[in-house]
């Protein structure tokens, strides 16, 4: 296992289990979410993430589980606990099969329907060794609501990968400002035309 030590580039490897997959989503959609949301998280920090076929050795072990799956933290069915994972060095990453995960909404007519992605951003946090956030907007808030996609890293969640690990060195807060100042004034406008 890597040395997890603050503002130096690495390298982690992430690997799916191959006997705790789910059928309603295919693998290469699952794989397609996971390397977005991985992404994301690179792009603040010096940390760069990779697929790698040796689950066994992988930082990062992803699986979907039902119920008691001998971690200490057993699933509780459709929709209450989505998902967890243990932060460095553990890098254990565990799914709840029993949602109804989803890709796509215009796709999935559930109302239980559960953002794949969105849940994944948010538990790779939880790998990185970030807690749940008080900021509502933030991919580290502790609850998602069904059919919601919620995976833009706000400036909470930087702040707090950036804490542990500094920053990439590409990354720049005024370009992370820039586009939520954007999405802001747009949902501004948007609300503000519907008021008397």
């Amino acid at each position: 296992k890597p040395r997890w030590t603050r503002g130096t580039p690495m390298t982690l490897t992430y690997a799916f289990s191959p006997y705790n997959m789910i059928d309603r989503v295919s693998v290469p959609e699952i794989r397609a979410v996971f390397e977005r949301a991985f992404a994301r998280w690179a792009s603040v920090i010096p940390v760069s993430f990779q697929e790698t076929p040796e689950y066994d050795r992988a930082d990062i072990t992803i699986g979907f589980y039902l119920g008691d799956h001998g971690d200490g933290e057993p699933f509780d069915g459709v929709l209450g606990v989505l998902g967890h994972a243990f932060s460095p060095q553990n890098g254990r990453f565990h799914l709840d099969a029993a949602e109804t995960w989803s890709v796509d909404f215009e796709r999935e007519a559930s109302r239980v329907a559960v953002d794949l992605e969105s849940v994944a951003t948010h538990e790779i946090g939880h790998v990185l060794g970030l807690g749940h956030s008080s900021v509502k907007e933030a991919v580290m808030y502790p609850s998602l609501s069904p059919r919601r996609k919620k995976v833009d890293l706000k400036i909470d969640d930087v702040a707090g990968v950036q804490a542990l690990y500094g920053s990439n060195p590409n990354f720049t807060f005024s370009s992370l400002l820039q586009s939520q100042n954007s999405l802001n004034a747009a949902v501004g406008l948007e609300t503000g035309f519907y008021k008397w």
